[in-house]
């Protein structure tokens, strides 16, 4: 007698207050504007400087398109609900919001991943670094990243396309968060576990893992390099892609650990504004401000506009 089949969702957004809308609207309009400008600063630069063309910049610009695509598939929809104090959404809506949220959000884990990758070859292999890490090796990379991020979106979806009645249609969030709209779901939680876990480990414990390698035999080889002014170095040359696996990965575990420990959805709510739109902001400025080739391809990229 409760089911329900739905047409639409409503979202609840940060905050039901009128008097913080016009702050949020500022606020997430200004984030937003940073982000998708920072990300393609980094992708104009990379493309129009020849001395950027190498790996480590290819997959760099690559990750700050799927940092735009990240922050695009949310933060649109709830700048234009804040303005319009429309919270609803369609059921074809929120599942091409999802599926999108689960494509570049895996894609940002990937190419995360095939980024250490690339600083353990330059750093424990740096004479065979242009031999291993050649073009054909690093298009096959970003495409094999895309095409297991379609994969993890499409084996999300084709569980939710099974789901048709629902307990609520309210979703205790600012995007359609696939695991409340499972939540939601009056079906089997088996078959609802078994494709979240398989997710899971596909586009988190994965890419975690090769990371966890790359730089367990990374900091093996540095350790080794005898004199002080070497490690330093060496340790510069990956010290903002470690940053920003940091931030990414940090904030993404310490929102699901606080929605462990927490019962309030909100609370969740408001901590997935991190990685959603706080971490895409910061990974440019974190890549210009500590590596100085990017700096310098900025400033003649700004020299050129000028």
């Amino acid at each position: 007698q409760n089911l329900t089949r739905v047409s639409e969702f409503i979202l609840t957004g940060l905050s039901g207050d009128l008097e913080l809308q016009p702050l949020l609207f500022g606020l997430f309009l200004s984030t937003y504007l940073v982000s998708v400008l920072g990300n393609l600063l980094i992708i104009l630069a990379v493309s129009s400087d020849p001395h950027l063309h190498t790996p480590m910049y290819f997959f760099l610009s690559n990750l700050s398109l799927a940092d735009i695509g990240f922050t695009s598939t949310t933060i649109p929809k709830m700048i234009v609900d804040i303005q319009t104090q429309s919270r609803g959404i369609s059921y074809v809506g929120c599942l091409t919001q999802m599926s999108f949220f689960m494509l570049f959000g895996c894609l940002d884990s990937l190419l995360l991943a095939v980024m250490a990758y690339d600083r353990f070859v330059a750093i424990c292999h740096p004479l065979r670094y242009l031999v291993i890490m050649n073009p054909r090796l690093c298009d096959l990379l970003v495409l094999a990243s895309l095409f297991i991020s379609v994969l993890v979106s499409q084996m999300h979806n084709s569980i939710v396309l099974q789901l048709t009645y629902f307990k609520d249609v309210e979703i205790s969030h600012f995007f359609c968060d696939p695991s409340q709209l499972l939540n939601l779901a009056c079906s089997d939680t088996f078959s609802n576990n078994v494709v979240m876990y398989s997710v899971g480990a596909i586009s988190g414990f994965l890419p975690i893992s090769g990371i966890f390698f790359s730089y367990y035999k990374i900091v093996s080889s540095i350790l080794r390099v005898p004199s002080t002014g070497g490690k330093y170095k060496a340790f510069s040359t990956c010290g903002s892609h470690l940053s920003v696996v940091c931030l990414f990965y940090g904030t993404g575990l310490g929102v699901y650990l606080s929605s462990a420990v927490s019962t309030s959805p909100r609370n969740g709510a408001v901590a997935s504004v991190v990685y959603t739109v706080v971490t895409p902001m910061l990974n440019p400025f974190i890549y210009s401000l500590r590596n100085r080739e990017i700096h310098r391809a900025m400033q003649r990229l700004f020299r050129k506009i000028i």
